[in-house]
């Protein structure tokens, strides 16, 4: 070989040393740049984060605020709530008992008893006459408070009772306001010494009219009742004109900010999927920790209201009033959110989705094979339903959460059965959906063989 050669051949495998470090130079940028995200990923990254973290946080308080809101404002749920107390044993026993209290301090019937007596004795009888009259005097006034407090009972058993106690519901829904306010002429009032309580001059006043109709002329001398029936009492009470107005203010937006937090959440961040997974997985834990939360609360408050001031079966049956709703609320949500949270994990990207939805997918296809061999084919059905499959996922998954979300209250039952048939429906819809052959065949891979 000449010098000539040998020296051009050692500038060729120069050259193509220097190609070969550039070009290991640019795949080891490559590598660099794809494994270090960019600081725009990184930002999105923390934006999600921080509105996932942000609307689970705030998920419980917008239940209950819109919960209270909801309740609060319109006088026909108002209403549809709480006139329910008035057929209620419990309220029934403790209204005729503060009732007859409210008797008892303002009409002495043993006085009543001794004055009668003592009429009948002037008009002029015989000494065993006057001994029997001064005998029967006891169990007269026995008697007579007997009397007063069966038309009490019959009163407040009544239905007229509950119609009445619907009626003032209404009446003073629209003074709700001015009842927060410590309004004496509310039915509902709040006392200066941090007493919450229904007032018992309207029912007393209409027992009265009732003995008064049935004979019983004694229920005139019943004076007008200025007395209410305390539900509770705390030092601290007068602060739930803050919590009222307060509820009323972020109750109508939060629900709203929460959800948009959420959604504003999975779309910012960089893996959807797992966006998903954690903010449904989390919303169904605070829902959770909610609902068993408001389960100890109603042991907190009949530990905190002593039963000299409300018996523990009326505390537990207001609280039970005031909170079943929002425990159903908060039940049905954690439901729906581990149902997003799995629907997200089985359509995410992972190994075990991945494998899971091939051997579901080899299944359903083996199905529909078998039976496309037997002569039964869905056609143009199965191809309408398989280009709207995911229209019609998302409408299960909406009756399922309004299933949900509209009856109360939730029980074990009821969620069992709404994952059962939701379950089904989406199999079902599996089963029928029919890919387009067509679609299959535009859609295939094409693949360039060389030209020899």
């Amino acid at each position: 070989m000449s010098d000539d050669s040998a020296a051009e051949l050692r500038a060729r495998i120069a050259e193509l040393e220097n190609e070969n470090a550039d070009l290991r130079t640019g795949a080891t940028t490559v590598v660099e740049s794809r494994s270090a995200p960019p600081r725009r990923s990184r930002g999105r990254m923390v934006v999600a984060v921080v509105m996932i973290l942000l609307g689970v946080l705030l998920a419980p308080v917008a239940v209950v605020t819109g919960w209270a809101k909801w309740t609060l404002t319109d006088t026909d749920r108002f209403v549809a709530t709480y006139a329910p107390l008035a057929e209620s044993p419990a309220v029934q026993t403790y209204v005729v008992s503060e009732t007859m209290k409210a008797v008892d301090e303002k009409v002495d019937l043993n006085g009543l008893t001794q004055q009668l007596v003592d009429g009948l004795i002037k008009l002029g009888t015989g000494p065993r006459a006057t001994q029997a009259l001064r005998a029967l005097q006891g169990p007269a006034a026995t008697g007579l408070r007997s009397l007063v407090q069966d038309g009490v009972t019959t009163f407040v058993q009544s239905d007229q009772f509950a119609n009445v106690f619907a009626q003032t519901l209404r009446a003073t829904h629209r003074q709700l306001d001015a009842t927060l306010g410590n309004d004496p002429d509310a039915v509902l009032t709040l006392g200066s010494d941090g007493t919450l309580g229904i007032e018992l001059g309207p029912i007393i006043a209409r027992v009265r009219d009732d003995l008064i109709e049935r004979g019983i002329t004694v229920a005139t001398r019943i004076p007008e009742v200025n007395r209410e029936i305390v539900l509770v009492q705390s030092d601290q009470l007068p602060a739930v004109q803050v919590a009222y107005g307060l509820t009323i203010a972020i109750g109508t937006w939060l629900p709203w900010a929460v959800l948009a937090l959420l959604i504003g959440g999975v779309l910012v961040a960089h893996r959807r999927s797992r966006a998903t997974v954690a903010a449904a997985g989390g919303f169904a834990l605070v829902m959770a920790l909610l609902a068993v939360l408001l389960a100890v609360g109603r042991v907190a408050a009949l530990n905190v209201v002593p039963a000299s001031v409300l018996p523990g079966t009326v505390t537990g049956l207001f609280y039970d009033t005031a909170t079943t709703a929002m425990r159903s609320t908060a039940i049905a949500a954690a439901v729906i959110g581990v149902a997003v949270a799995l629907v997200a994990w089985l359509g995410g990207p992972s190994r075990t989705p991945i494998r899971l939805r091939s051997v579901y997918g080899a299944g359903v296809g083996y199905v529909r094979d078998a039976a496309e061999h037997r002569g039964l084919s869905t056609g143009k059905v199965g191809v309408w339903l398989h280009r709207r499959r995911l229209l019609l996922f998302a409408l299960i998954a909406v009756v399922a959460a309004l299933v949900l979300v509209l009856n109360h209250p939730i029980s074990l039952g009821l969620i069992g059965w709404t994952v059962f048939w939701s379950v089904l429906a989406v199999v079902v819809v599996t089963l029928v959906e029919r890919p387009d052959p067509s679609d299959a065949l535009a859609t295939a891979p094409t693949i360039d063989h060389p030209v020899e």
